[in-house]
């Protein structure tokens, strides 16, 4: 019988198509465990993974995005290498973005993030996402079909992103074009945070259009949302250079548009895979948020994330010499029959549905994740209320019980390559 935990979880094509039975192999054996093809620690077990994300003291982001790849620009020595790190940061995969940052200059990053996430910022993007939601499936819905990732959720993630940052109305329809989420056509996919990007790099894309709109608002500030990031300043008062605001702005935008996507197909692959949720729901609309937060653990659309041990340390009784990569698996942790029960079965109801940890813990819980439940809500919301029978195209992904859904082959998010659903207007 072969021994799943010896697979290589960075190249084998199975796994990248289902991780669970992997994940499910390496937490028999231990919670934190290290793999055996890049010596890195996969950990496995909800509390182990809250552990880490909450001593941030002790695990560094600074490898959050690359993992193992590249490899350390140094040897680690000693069981404390926080100095090793801060010299050698800049040759880190976007060692300039938020998420790869640790405290103090993460606070400082996120400080400026919140000058946007204001309530009031987000209940005006809420009432704008209500006619995007009509808008898109507007689109489609009398075709009685579509293809979901590209007809509906790429387009309406980012619409919506591109209203809470305030992107001018001339300019949406060139970003749409620009991140592969305008009319749909064969090739326009310019890349993902994990993928090899195809035409443009979507951040540099980015950093350069928000560098312009801030640059002009600092000159002649208006009554906008950009001349407010524009204007933003540090908690001491101090005013950030410009390119330190458009880093947390570009990098909420990508990552933004990347998840929610992800986070939407898992969602309506439910719906139409288990018609009875229709019913449920549209009997009880109230029931929305907590099947998005059933979705959302079942289907992270992160799976992994990564740290570098700064301090000899331990875990899960494990001891992780300092320059440990260490691997927390939100889509094992999210599983972890210790925490849910029947934790492969799709079950709203349970009562620690919300306990699930798809947006990280500590502080680098996700930003947008506010953002992403309301898109999330919105759309079934709508969905329910002007389509019935929403069932997979049996002709692209198979009967029940025989599905052929295939999965985005990289380690570091999980989402549909491709969603056909079918229905009638209600």
């Amino acid at each position: 019988m072969t021994d799943l935990a010896a697979a290589d979880f960075f190249s084998d094509p199975d796994i990248a198509q289902s991780p669970y039975d992997y994940f499910d192999a390496l937490r028999e054996k231990n919670p934190v465990y290290r793999e055996p093809h890049y010596g890195v620690v996969a950990v496995t077990g909800y509390q182990e993974v809250m552990a880490a994300f909450k001593d941030h003291d002790t695990f560094s982001a600074v490898n959050a995005i690359g993992g193992p790849f590249p490899p350390l620009p140094f040897e680690p020595v000693g069981d404390d290498i926080s100095d090793l790190i801060e010299a050698h940061r800049h040759e880190f995969p976007i060692h300039e973005h938020m998420v790869v940052m640790d405290p103090p200059a993460h606070e400082k990053a996120r400080s400026l993030l919140s000058r946007l996430l204001t309530p009031r910022r987000l209940k005006e993007n809420e009432d704008y996402m209500w006619q995007l939601v009509d808008h898109q499936l507007d689109q489609f819905i009398d075709n009685g079909r579509c293809e979901f990732l590209s007809e509906y959720a790429k387009p309406f993630a980012t619409s919506a992103i591109i209203d809470l940052l305030g992107v001018p109305e001339e300019d949406r329809p060139e970003f749409l074009a620009a991140l592969g989420a305008g009319e749909p056509r064969e090739g326009n996919r310019v890349g993902a945070l994990d993928g090899e990007p195809v035409g443009l790099d979507p951040l540099q894309y980015l950093d350069d259009k928000f560098a312009g709109y801030l640059a002009e608002r600092r000159r002649e500030p208006r009554e906008d949302v950009l001349s407010g990031m524009a204007s933003a300043l540090y908690p001491d008062g101090s005013t950030p250079e410009l390119i330190e605001v458009v880093k947390p702005a570009t990098f909420l935008f990508a990552a933004g548009q990347e998840t929610v996507t992800k986070l939407l197909s898992a969602a309506v692959l439910v719906l139409a895979d288990r018609p009875e949720f229709q019913q449920q729901l549209r009997e009880n609309p109230d029931g929305i948020p907590t099947f998005m937060e059933e979705a959302l653990r079942m289907h992270s659309p992160t799976k992994v994330d990564f740290r570098l041990v700064r301090r000899t340390t331990t875990l899960g009784g494990e001891r992780l010499p300092a320059g440990t990569i260490v691997m927390l698996c939100l889509g094992a942790a999210n599983r972890d029959p210790r925490k849910f029960e029947d934790p492969h079965e799709f079950r709203p109801d349970r009562k620690n549905v919300r306990e699930h940890i798809a947006f990280g813990r500590g502080i680098h819980t996700c930003a947008g994740a506010p953002l992403a439940r309301v898109e999330g809500q919105i759309t079934i919301r709508r969905m329910l209320d002007r389509m019935s029978e929403i069932r997979l195209d049996e002709t692209v992904h198979g009967p029940a019980g025989a599905r052929n859904l295939r999965y985005e082959p990289t380690f570091l998010l999980r989402g549909l390559s491709e969603l056909r659903i079918e229905f009638s207007r209600s």
